[in-house]
């Protein structure tokens, strides 16, 4: 039973990627999904999250309107699409599950059981 997350790198401000966490052992359709985010000396951030029920989301007020979270049920997977980068989106991006329906609004990581490892997002010209 483990997450796998992929697809950061480097990107130039203004420009695009789209992180993927690929559920193996479990599947991810029946859990709340979230990403959070990490920089060194501070806390985990909820950034985004999405129901395992009615496809509801959740978005932090720092990334409205630019990233968009998705599942693909059949390659048990859930993407993050990141759009209009800027240099403060840097950081370490980790998925996680929980079996808790309600834990992808506002996400807490103390409410999630199940993580990825991460994958580094460097946003900078």
């Amino acid at each position: 039973v483990q997450l796998q997350a992929s697809g950061g790198g480097l990107v130039q401000p203004g420009g695009s990627l789209r992180p993927s966490c690929v559920a193996s052992g479990f599947t991810l359709a029946e859990y709340a999904v979230a990403w959070f985010r990490q920089v060194p000396g501070k806390g985990r951030e909820g950034v985004s999250g999405i129901s395992d029920r009615d496809g509801s989301t959740y978005y932090a007020d720092s990334v409205k309107g630019r990233f968009t979270i998705s599942r693909d049920n059949a390659k048990n997977t859930v993407y993050l699409q990141m759009n209009s980068l800027k240099p403060e989106d840097t950081a370490v991006y980790y998925c996680a599950a929980s079996y808790y329906s309600g834990s992808y609004d506002y996400p807490d990581p103390a409410e999630f059981n199940c993580w990825g490892q991460g994958t580094q997002v460097t946003v900078s010209s």
